[in-house]
């Protein structure tokens, strides 16, 4: 494995954050079969895998033809991810990600934005823009990266028995606390990034 791999498999691995999203897929599978949780999971990681590999491929002209800028995903990312955190911090009736009436989650809200989150599909697009040529290299290291994600997220009922359930109450708070930092902080670098070019 040659460095620019290594770094970029290490890189989408943090971003994609598998362990912070325990407590998300937990929850977001309570309702469903213990027989189907793997399935579910694998599903979802696939979707994610789609829609990252899409905007690695063309996300950005994708963007530029709704003439959405970057400033407008982290903005957008910002606010899905602090309502998110807020039924983390303060547990609603309905659960982390509302009333799902299937039972189980479809594309929303595991694989977007859970794992195919906004620092996610800005990652991936910034990798390519930065460096286009090595695309091979850039789509060898999300499989690596998802792969990783995925065996973690398929672990995480076992680890929510050994944690038992008031661990795992005080993990999905946890997260939620550091979820809620996160989407203020991505909230304020959009609007930093709107003011600043305001002022220009």
């Amino acid at each position: 494995m040659n460095a620019d791999l290594f770094s970029a498999t290490i890189l989408l691995v943090l971003v994609l954050d598998p362990f912070g999203n325990l407590p998300l897929v937990v929850s977001a599978l309570a309702g469903v079969p213990a027989q189907r949780r793997a399935r579910v999971v694998l599903r979802e990681c696939v979707f994610a895998f789609l829609i990252l590999m899409a905007f690695m491929a063309g996300g950005r002209t994708f963007m530029q033809w709704l003439q959405l800028s970057d400033v407008s995903l982290s903005i957008a990312g910002g606010i899905i991810l602090f309502l998110i955190a807020l039924r983390m911090v303060f547990p609603h009736k309905d659960g982390v990600f509302g009333d799902m009436r299937s039972g189980e989650p479809f594309l929303v809200p595991l694989a977007v934005p859970s794992i195919a989150g906004p620092s996610a599909l800005a990652t991936v697009m910034l990798m390519v823009s930065r460096d286009p040529a090595h695309l091979p290299t850039w789509l060898a290291a999300l499989t690596a990266a998802m792969a990783v994600a995925a065996v973690v997220m398929l672990a995480a009922h076992r680890l929510q028995a050994w944690l038992g359930e008031r661990g795992m109450m005080a993990a999905e708070r946890l997260m939620g606390l550091l979820l809620t930092a996160i989407a203020v902080q991505m909230l304020l670098d959009g609007v930093r990034s709107f003011v600043a070019g305001i002022a220009r």
